[in-house]
């Protein structure tokens, strides 16, 4: 694996465990696609260190656990600004 491609995922890794961060916030902060994110912290991660993929992982599917609230909290909310 190329060298840039290492240090962009273990700084994506990073990202998301620091952060709880969200494939989709991860993939704006650095200017990259979530397709990209995704394969990086799925796939490529696991080669480089299998102990922070599992912290990865732990958070990713905290998100995924989450995500029909946060869906349904943005919904209210588009109504919510639309009524005023």
């Amino acid at each position: 694996m190329k060298a840039y491609i290492e240090e962009r995922v273990l700084e994506s890794a990073k990202y998301i465990i620091n952060n709880k961060a969200t494939v989709r916030s991860c993939a704006k902060q650095f200017g990259i696609s979530k397709s990209t994110v995704h394969k990086d912290v799925s796939e490529r991660l696991i080669q480089i260190s299998p102990v922070m993929a599992s912290k990865v992982k732990e958070v990713l599917d905290k998100n995924k656990s989450e995500r029909h609230i946060r869906g349904g909290m943005a919904t209210r909310e588009k109504y919510r600004r639309k009524k005023e």
